[in-house]
């Protein structure tokens, strides 16, 4: 990336001339006259000044915009090999600690995974040819072009004996099939992690994505768009050191086994296109695991006219009602007591049915009481739902055998969710060791838990999406945008209330006089409008980090300082007409209700057109240099640093708080210490600490939050003051998402939180009242 580092020197030498230029200009402006104002007569004219400064302003924008530009075209250089390798490697670091924590948090082990039997589907139409898949399973003799069958038959219980049968096909492809809470995305995530433990150097990195979040029209090509999810959800990558590209070759090079879960989740026209892309994507050497409902996974390659090229799909066969014995009995106690010995009986004992019957049908009496329960019991979900819900300590399970009151398994399943949030709430107290996973930070009410979580999961289903309507993933910097909190009238709301705020603060700082109210009052309209403007912005941006590492980055560092530059000059030179003007007329206002001048209030437009050059030359140096090195270094930090922990929601949301923070500290302290020395020189200390604490703390909050880049932990504390006070959410949200990822009601997936179970999402989003029903209960926060 060499190229792109020819032209900061000369941009700072360009700003280092404007500097002398303005230099120039306030040499030709006296600070202090003599008279009544005749001086000015003998100097340049303040509107000749003016324009002067201005113009220059504007070349030197125009400079370095177009200096930004092209160092972009030439730093985007391509990685070299070892650069390549080294992404590579901490791609797969990252990977693996994010999703063994996954599954320990989803206790897909405890105490062994359910064993779901899996094999290839009967219906010849769902795969390609055998021959595209695995030439060995054609017979040496067999004539060319005749038909010939791929039986794979596969259990998770022995997800090693499926990782080698995968690594032994022709493009290592398979697409996982089933019905809902069949298991597909732990079979998904199981065989993840053990390629991931028996990879070699050679292979590609498999990621796990919601291929929900795939736009083909924005992204036609499958790898363009993992670039962008590697880039957002492995901010790793995005290292200085990495360069710029490397995710981009990564994905387009092949070094990443994309495992794209819940095809099914996506619009039908939506589903179509992406059959139809990874046709088109795919290359000879390109891998892919896909996993999707097996109703909605046969009308995509319908209507895209094929099916996926070289992938081998499996189907899960349904447990039977002994192996689910079997596993709930591994569950509890040794000696479980006679109410589950009974209700384990009569689980053995039910016949399974020939096919798994829809969940609105009553299951056949003659199978016995616990005909529902087998039928439930036959899809993980229903077996994980009854294990959690029933096997702690002191619960009876005798409902479950009661065909009068859960006719069908349907029914069944319903009382199971509703009964899931109080259940891991009463089995897992909260818990203050950090090593703990499984406990959260703070006791919570299930009925506000159960609300809140309605809420969400009602406001994600009702979401557009790529294709069409609803997603799966919770970003906590979306709210602010999904939930339209940055209204026209939260932006004036805002702006007022700056105004006001530092019109009172200069009033008590200057004294209770009328001239430093209107001071206050134009210096509050200035940065009141400035952030007002900006606040909408705020709901766009992506959370954000500082790295301050200044080795093998200095010259970042002074790039960014220099592109920074025309900002702060600008700023300093805007704050110093408006604070000009403001005293002008007051004292000319003041005059005018004295009858000490019978012109006053023009008088004192003309007096404070002319102080607002001299002071807007200025604040140019008091204030716009500070406030550049601090703009610069900003912008210079907030880059991804480079990290050995995976991107969770808890972490994004940390890192872009403390990178909110570290900008307003540090831009109130670039406006604090100036202000501070040059007030406290020319009256006294103690006055010019008070006047740089309150100048800086409007600065801070001006260009804290109205400038740079990631801002959304902003947006983010005003999303959810709203959404507290209409009772729909906690105000500490980001706190309760961990705590129910802690209690196995959400999962993470990079930096998104996602309902553990899509049909858990679905039960929730359907029971929710609508808002207007919401009641005043729900409004105390944790």
């Amino acid at each position: 990336m060499g190229k792109g580092k020819g032209w900061w020197p000369w941009l700072a030498v360009l700003a280092a001339v404007a500097g002398v230029l303005m230099l120039v200009g306030l040499m030709f402006t006296p600070l202090f006259g003599q008279g009544n104002g005749d001086i000015w007569e003998r100097t340049a004219n303040p509107a000749q000044v003016a324009g002067f400064v201005l113009a220059a302003a504007v070349a030197l924008v125009g400079t370095v915009r177009w200096a930004r530009h092209r160092s972009r075209r030439l730093g985007a250089a391509v990685p070299a090999a070892d650069t390549l390798t080294q992404a590579k490697e901490l791609l797969a670091e990252l990977v693996d600690q994010q999703w063994k924590e996954e599954a320990r948090l989803r206790s897909l082990d405890d105490p062994d995974p359910i064993p779901v039997r899996w094999r290839t589907p009967d219906a010849a139409e769902l795969m390609d040819h055998a021959v595209n898949i695995d030439p060995s399973a054609v017979p040496a003799g067999a004539r060319a072009g005749a038909p010939a069958r791929l039986w794979w038959a596969a259990s998770s219980a022995d997800i090693g004996a499926l990782a080698d049968r995968f690594r032994r096909t022709r493009r290592r492809r398979l697409v996982i099939l089933g019905g809902p809470g069949t298991g597909k995305t732990t079979l998904a995530l199981q065989l993840l992690l053990h390629l991931l433990a028996t990879r070699t150097a050679e292979e590609p990195v498999p990621v796990l994505l919601p291929v929900a979040g795939w736009d083909t029209r924005r992204h036609p090509r499958l790898q363009d768009w993992i670039a962008d999810r590697l880039t957002g959800d492995y901010p790793a990558l995005r290292a200085p050191e990495l360069g710029t590209e490397v995710a981009r070759i990564l994905a387009g090079r092949g070094h990443i086994l994309p495992v794209l879960d819940g095809l099914d989740e996506l619009p039908p026209p939506a589903q179509n296109a992406v059959i139809t892309a990874l046709n088109r994507s795919l290359g000879g050497d390109d891998q892919l695991i896909l996993t999707s409902r097996t109703a909605e996974f046969t009308a995509a390659i319908s209507a895209a006219g094929d099916v996926i090229t070289s992938a081998a799909v499996l189907e899960p066969r349904p447990l039977t009602p002994e192996s689910a014995a079997d596993h709930l009995t591994r569950c509890l106690p040794p000696a479980p007591g006679p109410a589950w010995q009974q209700t384990l009986t009569a689980l053995r004992a039910t016949p399974p049915p020939d096919q798994t019957p829809p969940d609105q049908t009553p299951p056949d009496p003659a199978r016995g009481p616990a005909a529902a329960l087998a039928d439930l019991t036959a899809t993980p979900l229903g077996l994980w739902l009854v294990r959690t819900v029933y096997t702690a300590p002191g619960a009876d399970p005798t409902p479950l055998t009661d065909p009068a009151r859960f006719p069908t398994p349907a029914a069944l399943q319903a009382h199971l969710f509703d009964q899931l949030i109080p259940a891991v709430i009463t089995t897992r107290p909260p818990g203050d060791n950090a090593a703990e996973p499984f406990r959260p930070r703070r006791r919570h009410d299930p009925a506000q838990v159960r609300h809140w979580l309605g809420y969400l999961a009602h406001h994600l289903t009702t979401q557009p999406a790529p294709g069409g309507q609803g997603t799966r993933d919770l970003a906590w910097w979306r709210l602010a945008a999904t939930t339209h909190t940055f209204t026209p009238t939260t932006g004036l709301a805002f702006s007022l209330a700056l105004t006001l705020t530092t019109g009172l603060l200069m009033a008590l700082t200057f004294g209770l006089t009328f001239e430093a109210l209107a001071i206050g009052i134009a210096a509050g309209l200035t940065f009141g409008l400035a952030a007002g403007l900006m606040a909408p912005s705020w709901a766009k941006d992506s959370p954000g980090y500082a790295d301050l590492r200044i080795r093998r980055r200095s010259a970042a560092l002074a790039r960014n300082i220099a592109t920074r530059l025309p900002l702060g000059l600008a700023a300093g030179f805007a704050a110093g007409p408006a604070v000009g003007l403001a005293f002008g007329l007051a004292v000319g206002f003041e005059a005018r209700l004295e009858n000490e001048l019978g012109d006053g209030l023009g008088v004192g437009l003309r007096n404070g057109l002319r102080l607002g050059v001299v002071f807007g030359l200025v604040f140019v140096f008091v204030f716009g240099l500070p406030l550049a090195l601090a703009l610069g270094i900003m912008a210079w930090a907030a880059t991804p640093a480079q990290t050995h922990h995976a991107t969770t929601p808890m972490s994004s949301w940390r890192t872009d708080r403390r990178l909110n923070l570290l900008r307003f500290s540090t831009i109130t302290l670039s406006v604090v210490l100036p202000v501070t020395f040059v007030v406290g020189f020319v009256f006294a200390f103690v006055f010019g600490l008070v006047v740089g604490l309150v100048f800086g703390l409007v600065f801070g909050v001006v260009f804290g939050v109205a400038f740079g880049r990631h801002r959304a932990w902003w947006a983010y504390l005003i999303t959810t003051w709203k959404l507290a006070r209409a009772g729909h959410l906690p105000r500490r949200l980001m706190p309760f998402l961990d705590d129910c990822h802690r209690l196995g009601l959400l999962r993470t997936a990079g930096p998104y939180y996602q309902f553990r179970h899509a049909e858990f999402h679905d039960y929730l989003a359907a029971t929710h009242p609508p808002p207007h029903n919401t009641g005043r209960r729900h409004r105390r926060s944790t």
